[in-house]
């Protein structure tokens, strides 16, 4: 699969292990990983600094972010602090950082912010995601004025729930290419 932006893998909390469809799809599309200094207690100005800094080396209009769990809410934050005009972004598996099953150790996520997002998105999420419920997830995508898919009874959407290579987030992602 060929794709014309610049793809930015942007991981959550504990980063993507070496299973995880963004690190698979960063090695096999040569997608550029978003790196944090700290992925067990982050800080959000932290995150939302370096991943300004990482966009401003391309075009920002070409670039598309991938956002996954932790990395939603740094993606809403940083849209909000920055207003750079990119191309979108696909966010999977938004946790909510207000929820008492989200992990302690971060600071600055919450809450969870709710203002619409200045770029076309797309959110993707599960009906049994131990960090968002389904309503959760559908009231971020609504607030943030993002396309809403639900893929059904599929967990965090990462390793653990046996998301590899992840075709059809693939197929997602090209629709905002």
């Amino acid at each position: 699969m060929h794709f014309n932006s610049t793809i930015l893998i942007i991981p959550g909390l504990g980063n993507s292990g070496e299973q995880h469809w963004q690190t698979i799809w960063q090695n096999e599309y040569n997608f550029i990983r978003v790196e944090q200094q700290d992925w067990e207690t982050p800080v959000c100005n932290d995150w939302i600094e370096n991943l300004d800094a990482v966009i401003n080396q391309y075009n920002p209009a070409e670039v598309l972010l991938v956002g996954h769990s932790l990395a939603c809410n740094t993606i809403a934050n940083w849209a909000k602090e920055y207003k750079t005009p990119i191309k979108g972004s696909l966010l999977v598996s938004p946790s909510d950082t207000e929820a008492e099953s989200y992990p302690s150790g971060t600071t600055g996520f919450a809450p969870m912010l709710l203002d619409k997002l200045p770029f076309p998105t797309i959110v993707v999420s599960s009906s049994d995601d131990y960090y968002v419920s389904p309503s959760r997830a559908e009231q971020f995508a609504e607030a943030w004025g993002s396309e809403f898919i639900s893929i059904g009874k599929a967990g965090h959407i990462n390793a653990s729930s046996g998301f590899g290579k992840w075709d059809e987030g693939l197929e997602i992602l090209k629709a905002l290419d």
